[in-house]
């Protein structure tokens, strides 16, 4: 077994889109996933994107993503990744392709000097709140997230 961590090409945006269905799908919101093949082209790939991915790779098969983005706290003045995105396949979880995803962006902060890596879990989904835990991963619990989207986004934006 050979894992490996490399940044996404261009060739991987049907990978990549199968890893956004597959977790869209373990999370129970597969009806929300709406991102087409195009999208993920123009997002990861187009002239300046905004949105990065990882693939893992087990012996030259993805076997899962990571996908992120640059955020910004204004309290410490500097920026710091999103993990917007972490999924392996069943069938290679627990070859250590997650915690590998993770250790590459943690790395990615520090030879940035970036002083944070932030990501939201679901709150039913104990595997991976007791995965982020076993990294000693801070439960932010004193913060809630909110969303504006549709008609309540257009009504604000109107």
């Amino acid at each position: 077994m050979t894992l490996t961590i490399r940044p996404a090409r261009p060739e991987d945006a049907a990978a990549i889109l199968g890893f956004i269905k597959a977790l869209a799908e373990y999370e129970k919101l597969l009806d929300e996933a709406v991102i087409t093949l195009r999208d993920v082209g123009a997002s990861f790939f187009g002239a300046s994107p905004r949105v990065f991915c990882d693939i893992a790779e087990n012996d030259g098969q993805a076997v899962g993503f990571a996908v992120w983005f640059y955020n910004y706290s204004t309290f410490r003045g500097r920026h710091g990744i999103y993990l917007e995105d972490l999924f392996v396949i069943p069938e290679a979880r627990g070859l250590g392709a997650g915690k590998a995803l993770l250790a590459g962006l943690a790395r990615r902060c520090v030879a940035e000097g970036l002083p944070r890596l932030d990501w939201a879990v679901l709150d039913w989904n104990t595997p991976s709140i007791a995965f982020y835990d076993s990294l000693g991963a801070d439960a932010l619990d004193d913060w809630i997230t909110r969303r504006l989207q549709g008609e309540a986004l257009k009504r604000l934006a109107g």
